[in-house]
């Protein structure tokens, strides 16, 4: 009888199911920082919906402007214009700021019949903007909108308006300009891009407008303008004694001498390998003779050659130094890789 008793409370005693954990303060703030840029992700949603055939005229518009594309706007909207005017200018399409505010005080000096203004503000209505407007219309520039509100002053009188309408802001009081800003920012740089494509903008081109990024440099910097020359270059004839060659190696500086015939034409290199490898197979340095050690068909680049070439040619067969020659055959300079490094190629 007390078996079963104990039977029995065992097995109603027996383990109930874990009550759910509740969500802690860091799984709200996570939750909270999703929902918003869920609302940024909507906003881009939007605007991709929106783009229409005032988008096509206005590419086709700054396509064939002769002079410059002004952005102006106020507040963030100035601050998202002054990002578009430069993506524009450096991808081929030049571009400058007017702020709106300075512009009916002088500034609008800087604007030329050629040009073409695009004027951004979320509700249509912003004053300093709509204070141009006039001035705008007197020099005769082509106007395109970026707003959020179709119906608004500045939409009526803009030769094309572009859509920035946002469901809501990110902003929980729907007052700090954030969902609309990342639209205007997304219809910015697509304005840049289509239009970079169109004109047949490149890598060098785009390199020649950043010279001191990584970019220009990987696309301007030659192999002449970092190799060693003359006195520079370690140099040594073929009946150079192999101690004196090695001074050489060592004296220049760039783990290798190079190796010429009497008429000044390269017949190899001698490699630090190639130093190694001898003095573990002779006993005596001095009877070493160079013509039996070097390395016949050294790795050659043409000064012209770009630099980040001369880079993944040095990757590619593991060296840490190139050649180059002229039509005949004589050493004009060398790259080694420490060169290209420094310069912040990669």
């Amino acid at each position: 009888m007390s078996q079963q008793l104990s039977q029995s409370v065992s097995l109603n005693t027996s383990p109930s199911t874990p009550a759910p954990q509740q969500p802690t303060e860091q799984d709200a703030l996570l939750a909270k920082a999703r929902g918003i840029v869920d609302i940024e992700i909507q906003a881009l949603e939007d605007l991709k919906s929106q783009l229409d055939e005032q988008f096509v005229r206005a590419v086709e518009m700054i396509e064939s402007c002769s002079g410059r594309v002004i952005i102006t706007g106020m507040g963030k909207s100035g601050l998202i214009g002054k990002k578009i005017a430069a993506t524009l200018s450096s991808t081929g399409t030049p571009s400058y700021f007017l702020h709106p505010a300075e512009g009916s005080h002088g500034d609008l000096g800087t604007l030329m019949k050629q040009d073409i203004v695009i004027a951004i503000s979320n509700s249509g209505e912003s004053p300093e903007i709509l204070n141009i407007l006039p001035l705008l219309k007197r020099f005769g520039v082509p106007l395109i909108a970026m707003t959020g509100k179709l119906n608004s002053t500045l939409a009526q009188q803009s030769d094309v308006v572009l859509n920035i309408a946002v469901r809501q802001e990110a902003c929980p009081l729907g007052l700090a300009p954030t969902a609309s800003t990342t639209s205007t920012l997304a219809l910015g740089d697509t304005l840049a891009v289509v239009l970079l494509e169109r004109r047949g903008f490149s890598e060098e081109d785009f390199a020649m407008f950043h010279p001191a990024g990584s970019l220009g440099k990987r696309l301007l910097l030659k192999v002449e303008d970092l190799m060693h020359r003359h006195d520079a270059l370690p140099l040594v004839s073929l009946d150079t004694p192999f101690l004196d060659a090695l001074m050489e190696v060592s004296l220049k500086k760039l783990g290798m001498a190079i190796v010429v015939d009497d008429a000044g034409c390269m017949q190899g290199i001698l490699t630090d390998g190639d130093v190694r490898r001898a003095l573990s197979k002779f006993e005596n340095p001095r009877t070493i003779q160079l013509a039996e050690i070097i390395t016949r068909s050294p790795k050659l680049i043409e000064p012209g050659d770009l630099a980040v070439s001369a880079l993944r040619r040095m990757e590619e067969h593991k060296i840490t130094v190139l050649v180059s020659c002229n039509e005949d055959g004589q050493p004009i300079g060398a790259v080694h890789l420490h060169d290209i490094l420094k310069t912040g190629i990669s």
